[in-house]
């Protein structure tokens, strides 16, 4: 029942791609990551998955019926990708982002391609 910083939390760990959860609201998570090239294309069946950019760029590549796409997302910008819509996310440089998904919900979603060394499929980590 504290007020947490987001950079301090930032700051506690190095990993990319491996959120940390930050704090919940009802049954949903809001989670920090550190985040560099690549992810996996994935896609959550059951949820929309919210993103913020708080330093840094993200973009995110969409598979979506007309085609696929990509949005870039500045930092302070937000977006939501749709349940069911497969997407990858992608940093051209270092970037932090928070994401606000139901609680248990994988980090690479669903389904999705082989997933790199460099990507953590977790449900998010507790801060440290």
């Amino acid at each position: 029942m504290e007020p947490i910083s987001l950079d301090d939390a930032l700051a506690s760990f190095t990993e990319t791609w491996s959120p940390r959860i930050v704090t919940a609201v009802n049954d949903y998570d809001v989670r920090v990551a550190k985040v560099d090239g690549d992810h996996v294309w994935h896609v959550h069946d059951d949820t929309d998955e919210f993103f913020l950019v708080l330093h840094g760029e993200l973009h995110i590549s969409l598979r979506e019926a007309q085609g696929e796409r990509t949005v870039v997302l500045p930092k302070g910008s937000v977006f939501t990708v749709p349940r069911g819509t497969e997407h990858k996310p992608y940093a051209p440089a270092p970037a932090a982002i928070l994401v606000f998904e139901p609680t248990g919900t994988l980090s690479v979603g669903d389904r999705h391609d082989e997933v790199p060394a460099h990507v953590d499929a977790t449900t998010g980590h507790a801060l440290t």
